[in-house]
């Protein structure tokens, strides 16, 4: 079966669900916690002026993320209306509108 070429093994969703995008730039309403999620199936974490705080590996089936940090610690995140909810996180999209408030 041939492979796609497109997208990275890490980041493939599984066979018969649609994987949102969502790379990019992810950032909390105080813009705090920065969060990158690489096309390769990597994300880099910023926390303040802390760069790499967390790194590590994600996949991406339909809309739900599972990641592994580069130390074994394991989380989840969901996407909705456009907002990654990441353990007790909220994330918006850099460049997109965010809430008020």
């Amino acid at each position: 079966m041939p492979q796609e070429l497109d997208q990275p093994q890490e980041s493939r969703p599984a066979r018969g669900s649609e994987a949102m995008d969502v790379t990019g730039m992810w950032v909390t309403a105080d813009g705090h916690i920065r969060q990158e999620l690489r096309a390769d199936g990597r994300y880099d974490e910023a926390r303040g002026t802390r760069r790499s705080a967390y790194t590590g590996s994600y996949t991406v089936t339909g809309s739900h993320l599972d990641y592994v940090d580069d130390t074994g610690f394991t989380a989840t995140g969901d996407i909705r209306d456009g907002v990654l909810f990441h353990e007790h996180l909220v994330l918006y999209r850099e460049g997109h509108p965010r809430p008020e408030g």
